[in-house]
């Protein structure tokens, strides 16, 4: 029985990797290396996938926050937001990617609706074709609520972090001599 559900789960996540449009990433691994700093939020499990992105940035030596964090200093021109919502519409990141806006940085998207709100906002987006957290209807995943969408979140993460290391040429000796020495 688990090895069935395990199966539908890597199933939509195959299919959903399939349909990413791949030319909308090299924009946004073009933004992340020209920003200053890095800003990632999202709110709930996607907060989580992009702390997880945050810390993993940060082992490549970028200066990455997470916001909401006490030691989040404030935006500025030059940076970069990264904010995933499969809505679009959550208030909260609405307004940070209106302040990012309004100060001079960057604000790069990970949504589910390529129309929402937070398309306004974001000079690139990439559209991951999952279901919002209230879609009931389970037309595109069987899992409950936004799982799809947050799974598929850290998953692009993790392979855009992946990218830049590999553009770095930095051995995993440097990255592991920033990883937290005090766990």
């Amino acid at each position: 029985m688990p090895s069935v559900v395990f199966q539908k789960i890597f199933t939509e996540l195959s299919t959903l990797f399939s349909e990413i449009d791949e030319a909308s990433l090299a924009p946004f691994i073009q933004a992340l290396q020209r920003g200053r700093r890095l800003f990632f939020y999202g709110a709930g499990r996607s907060g989580l996938a992009v702390k997880m992105a945050a810390m993993r940035f940060m082992h490549l030596g970028l200066e990455a926050h997470a916001v909401g964090d006490v030691t989040c200093p404030a935006i500025g021109e030059g940076d970069v937001l990264l904010v995933a919502s499969g809505s679009g519409r959550t208030p909260g990141i609405l307004s940070a990617a209106q302040q990012a806006q309004a100060v001079g940085a960057a604000v790069l998207a990970i949504v589910a609706d390529a129309r929402s709100p937070l398309a306004d906002y974001a000079q690139q987006q990439i559209v991951l074709h999952a279901a919002v957290k209230d879609a009931h209807q389970r037309t595109v995943s069987v899992q409950y609520a936004g799982s799809l969408f947050e799974q598929a979140t850290v998953l692009l993460l993790d392979a855009l972090f992946h990218l830049l290391w590999k553009m770095s040429a930095q051995p995993a000796e440097v990255l592991w001599a920033r990883h937290a020495n005090m766990e």
